[in-house]
């Protein structure tokens, strides 16, 4: 039988990472198709030689990884390549995401999306939906603060992404990430029995 899935997503700045790490931290499973992203277009990744074919060897590094930097070059004048690049990367992040969820030797497993909400296909594969949420100033003030971006830049991010009403419209759950750690906590805590119990029925209903 399939694992109980929990999409998680959240805006950039949002914290979905520090919450991906508390569900970790009581025993789920995180299956993050940002780290699988990486993974594939590493040296050696399952991507790589479709996007060399599609690309040319401009798009990697000495190495043979992708070179992020000249990629989002290409893709910003030419605006036909991010739709390339995402019809050769998103089938596999798909793929590899799908067997890692049935794969998961836990009670249920967090499935971290940062576009799950602009995505119909990753929704039909979850049994519930969490979004971490926080003001908008807020999301501007650590992505400037950790990636020394401007906030023009990060606004024109989250302008690119679901707004923060259309991530709370789709959520079954939701976690506020604008207090304390310990705030955090006690609200992961909480959904961390929630999704045992929902679990469990699961297993239950499918006996």
């Amino acid at each position: 039988m399939s694992a109980f899935v929990v999409g998680l997503t959240g805006g950039i700045g949002s914290g979905k990472s520090t919450v991906a790490d508390l569900f970790v931290e009581r025993g789920a499973v995180l299956v993050d198709t940002d780290a699988i992203a990486h993974q594939l277009t590493a040296v050696g990744g399952g991507a790589m030689p479709a996007l060399l074919r599609e690309f040319g060897t401009e798009v990697a590094t000495p190495a043979g990884a992708l070179d992020r930097p000249a990629m989002r070059r290409m893709a910003f004048t030419d605006p036909s390549a991010r739709a390339r690049l995402e019809a050769i990367l998103h089938p596999l992040i798909r793929q590899v995401s799908a067997e890692r969820c049935r794969a998961a030797a836990a009670p249920y497993v967090i499935l971290a999306v940062p576009l799950l909400v602009e995505s119909g296909t990753y929704r039909e594969r979850c049994d519930r939906i969490l979004v971490v949420d926080c003001p908008e100033s807020l999301q501007i003030e650590r992505v400037v603060a950790r990636n020394g971006m401007s906030a023009a830049e990060v606004r024109a991010i989250m302008a690119a992404q679901a707004s923060r009403q259309q991530r709370l419209a789709a959520a079954d759950d939701v976690v506020g990430n604008d207090g304390d750690r310990a705030k955090l906590s006690e609200q992961v805590d909480a959904l961390h029995l929630k999704y045992l119990a929902l679990s469990a029925e699961k297993v239950k209903a499918a006996c």
